[in-house]
């Protein structure tokens, strides 16, 4: 069973975690939701739109302005506490690399550090554990924070990120973070080039084979904007053929800008697969 705050989630069932960004630079949002209310405002249209959850996030991943820890607090830990008290239930992910970021967005309501760079923080996992939270074990490549990829290169992209993510994962719950609650996340665009990107997405089952349960995030990233060459606001469709590929291979949690979409994509597959029932059957009944 994995389990996202108090969500438990059965084997079968997709995720959909929808993300907040609290910047106001941000590559696909351009700052739309740095302003508390138009925050606010984006988690209660995901959550109508079918978000299990929220990612929120106060730090772009791309070079670009130094953000420090107080300033990330600034931004991130009163909209936690804002959405908390305006979804009592909703799962809430923190992202974020820093444990002193994490343990006051933990403390504010949130229910998952979703660490997005492999760990450079080694007490993250303890502060996680010290709050009971989930944590995602992301691969980066063991690149720094906010660093954009050159001329990477792996013998075998793959056997790095499940050689990666597990031992993360597994340091995790060494320092007392419940199994359950731990997810890894092979990282497109993190430490890779495009090939890198597509080849994880092409054998994400070997990741889905180690037992960790799987996220994803491929929403509107360059692999994508690089595989069919097309610019930012035309990224969506490469994004649900991933989504959809990536949800028969196994994946759990898919954090998304496009909720809507991307839920009637998990849903398609779920229904595919067998795991969910069409919504209606009047086709030949009539």
């Amino acid at each position: 069973m994995l389990r996202i705050g108090a969500l438990d989630v059965p084997d079968g069932d997709f995720v959909l975690m929808a993300i907040v960004n609290r910047t106001p630079d941000s590559f696909y949002d351009r700052g739309a939701t740095y302003a508390m209310a138009a925050a606010m405002e984006r988690v209660d249209r995901v959550v109508a739109e079918g978000a299990d959850m929220v990612d929120v996030g106060g730090v772009k991943a791309a070079p670009g302005e130094d953000v420090d820890a107080a300033e990330e607090i600034r931004r991130t830990v009163d909209l936690v506490a804002a959405i908390r008290t305006a979804h009592p239930a909703l799962p809430i992910s923190i992202d974020t690399w820093r444990a002193e970021v994490a343990r006051e967005a933990l403390a504010a309501g949130a229910d998952v550090v979703n660490d997005a760079w492999g760990g450079v923080d080694p007490s993250l996992a303890g502060v996680a554990a010290a709050a009971g939270a989930g944590i995602v074990c992301t691969h980066a490549g063991g690149l720094p924070p906010r660093t954009r990829p050159h001329r990477v290169q792996y013998d075998d992209v793959v056997a790095d990120i499940v050689m990666r993510t597990t031992a993360l994962a597994e340091a995790a719950v060494a320092a007392g973070v419940d199994r359950d609650r731990v997810l890894v996340d092979p990282g497109h665009d993190f430490g890779k080039n495009t090939r890198h990107s597509l080849e994880a997405t092409r054998r994400l089952d070997e990741l889905v084979a180690t037992g960790w349960p799987v996220l994803v995030a491929l929403s509107n990233k360059d692999f994508v904007g690089e595989t069919l060459d097309v610019p930012l606001a035309e990224r969506l469709t490469g994004t649900l053929a991933a989504t959809a590929v990536s949800a028969w291979l196994g994946a759990r949690v898919f954090r998304a800008h496009d909720v809507a979409a991307t839920r009637q994509t998990l849903d398609m597959v779920a229904s595919i697969r067998g795991d969910r029932p069409p919504a209606r059957t009047v086709r030949g009944l009539a």
